[in-house]
């Protein structure tokens, strides 16, 4: 015999003794000799060409029974599973065609069984997102819905083991994007960190998370946990100090904020659920999370969070899902209340909604009903203001979702002018100045003008883009010229000069017009084709050269210094 011929035998026979000895397959002392067991049979089955599919054959018995005992072991805190198990995992992967194994619900066991129990072991993680990026292709293509199931598990990895897996996770996100998950996984990314501040939490609380299985904790210790998160978040004590009639006031809670968390920590994608951020429960866990100081762990998923979106967004604006941007208008004011980590996920939020409605007009009027509640709530928050500010120039800027779309037009021009009345009336800010201090008080009055300037310009785009609203927007301008109140000059002069151009339709649609080529026209309207003016005249020429500068000219060229000349 062989030296080869002695390791296979003396290999096989090591896992043959785990697989019937359940006592040996759980002894953390033999663990190493086993992995490295099963490591050199999958060695072995992969280099020997000729005899490969016998030698499959021989193995498979015991390693699939391997497998079934050490995911039945996985409840015991002693059995380190999860590498041997990715290992078996793999050798199901190679060779699930010799043997008619369908590795699909090894996969699921995996997932459930040990992942959801060694997530937050950083050996495990490393080594579950190199087995899913070394098979990213098998798994798209044998079992496309796998990874899409366990996202929440997976998004737990990047969650507590932070920046060192953001490269191995990057490669397996585009995975984890189906049309089943699509919409979950948007709240779920951006609420990454609340997802760590729930984890820390269940750490404090219940022990090391490794071993532990999250689904346990929420069904046994879930009530006790977060009965002492919101005596913490409350009373700054924790349940075993026994302050008063404290037990009162968080079983009143308990109950609002319990779903909220269940939601956060599970493991599989059950479909878009509702998150109530405004709820007191959530809003005082968020609010201790501020008060206190950041973990290393809280630092690092701000950091990376904002990232992935960009990804998520990338696959989302290719597949033009409009379905998801009333969820993003929702989420643009409920983020984790970190300064920069809101502001980089706030314009990722607002570039990717304008991209999507430059790439698909028509969304503005189909996402009608959304859009006029978000301008209903422009002066409710800084940023309630800019999303409205945003969506005032999208509005203006695709003419309300093109020509064909004049119904939704005319009620978004509604919107509009309704947003312009009440400045004219009686300005809610102007109503609540009293009570602010004056830095406060100029700023409020700065979104105002800015909000007031993009209004009148979408108002001023729509009449252009569709004529039978140019009678109402001559009507709205012209109160605003004549009664506005409003400090800012520019505002009032913006509104001024948009009636004089709406004198002359031909000038008014070279300024005002859709920036994409419709009605006729071969260019953009709102650009010079500077081919023509050899042989036309150009109307925009004068807009282009004065740049909005009052007085004479201040060029000193001539036109033919500035146009193509004939050869």
């Amino acid at each position: 015999m062989s030296d080869r011929e002695r390791d296979w035998d003396f290999y096989l026979r090591t896992v043959s003794n785990s697989a019937r000895d359940s006592s040996f397959a759980n002894d953390p002392a033999s663990y190493p000799s086993l992995l490295h067991a099963v490591k050199k049979l999958c060695d072995f089955c992969r280099q020997e060409e000729k005899s490969s599919e016998d030698l499959v054959a021989r193995v498979y018995p015991h390693i699939n029974k391997l497998f079934q005992r050490s995911t039945a072991s996985l409840s015991q805190p002693t059995s380190p599973n999860g590498i041997l198990l990715l290992v078996i995992l793999q050798f199901f992967l190679d060779f699930g065609e010799v043997v008619l194994h369908d590795a699909d619900p090894s996969l699921r066991t995996f997932f459930r069984s040990c992942l959801s129990r060694e997530f937050a072991d950083p050996v495990v993680a490393a080594a579950t997102l190199d087995f899913l990026n070394v098979n990213k292709n098998k798994l798209l293509f044998s079992f496309p819905n796998l990874l899409p199931q366990f996202f929440p598990l997976l998004l737990k990895l990047i969650a507590w083991n932070g920046e060192k897996l953001e490269k191995a996770f990057l490669k397996v996100f585009p995975g984890l994007v189906s049309p089943g998950s699509f919409l979950p996984l948007f709240p779920s990314l951006v609420d990454l960190p609340i997802l760590v501040v729930a984890l820390e939490k269940v750490e404090r609380s219940s022990g090391s998370l490794i071993g532990s299985s999250i689904a346990s904790i929420q069904k046994s210790a879930a009530p006790e946990m977060l009965l002492a998160l919101m005596d913490e978040a409350y009373t700054g004590s924790t349940i075993g100090d026994g302050g008063g009639d404290s037990e009162s006031e968080e079983s009143s809670t308990i109950d609002v904020a319990d779903p909220v968390f269940l939601e956060l920590l599970k493991d599989e994608n059950d479909g878009l659920a509702e998150r109530h951020w405004t709820s007191p429960g959530v809003a005082a866990v968020l609010q201790a999370a501020t008060n206190s100081p950041q973990s290393d762990r809280l630092k690092q998923i701000l950091n990376i969070t904002p990232r992935l979106p960009d990804m998520y967004f990338t696959i989302a604006l290719r597949d033009a899902n409009n379905s998801l941007i009333p969820i993003l208008m929702a989420r643009n004011s409920t983020l984790f209340p970190d300064k920069n980590y809101m502001y980089e996920v706030r314009r990722r939020l607002l570039e990717f909604m304008l991209a999507s409605f430059q790439r698909s007009p028509d969304f503005i009027a189909l996402l009608k009903k959304p859009i006029v509640d978000r301008l209903g709530e422009a002066y409710d928050s800084p940023e309630k203001t800019e999303l409205a500010l945003q969506l005032c120039w999208a509005v203006g800027e695709h003419g309300g979702g093109g020509g064909s779309h004049k119904d939704a037009a005319r009620e978004l021009f509604e919107s509009l002018e309704l947003l312009l009345y009440e400045n004219l009336s009686s300005s809610r800010l102007g109503l609540r100045q009293e009570s602010i201090n004056s830095d406060s008080r100029n700023f409020r009055k700065s979104s105002q003008s800015r909000l007031l300037c993009f209004v009148i310009t979408a108002i001023a785009k729509l009449a252009t883009y569709h004529r039978e609203l140019l009678p109402r927007a001559r009507v709205a301008l012209g109160k605003f010229v004549a009664r506005s109140r409003i400090s800012d000059s520019r505002v009032w002069r913006r509104a001024r000069d948009y009636l004089g151009l709406m004198d002359d339709p031909a000038i008014c649609l070279s300024v005002l017009g859709p920036s994409r080529p419709s009605h006729g026209y071969p260019h953009n309207p709102g650009t010079v084709n500077w081919n023509d003016g050899g042989t036309k005249m150009i109307a925009h020429i004068p807009f282009y050269i004065l740049g909005e500068q009052e007085g004479p000219p201040f060029h000193d060229f001539s036109f033919p210094d500035i146009l193509p000349r004939r050869r």
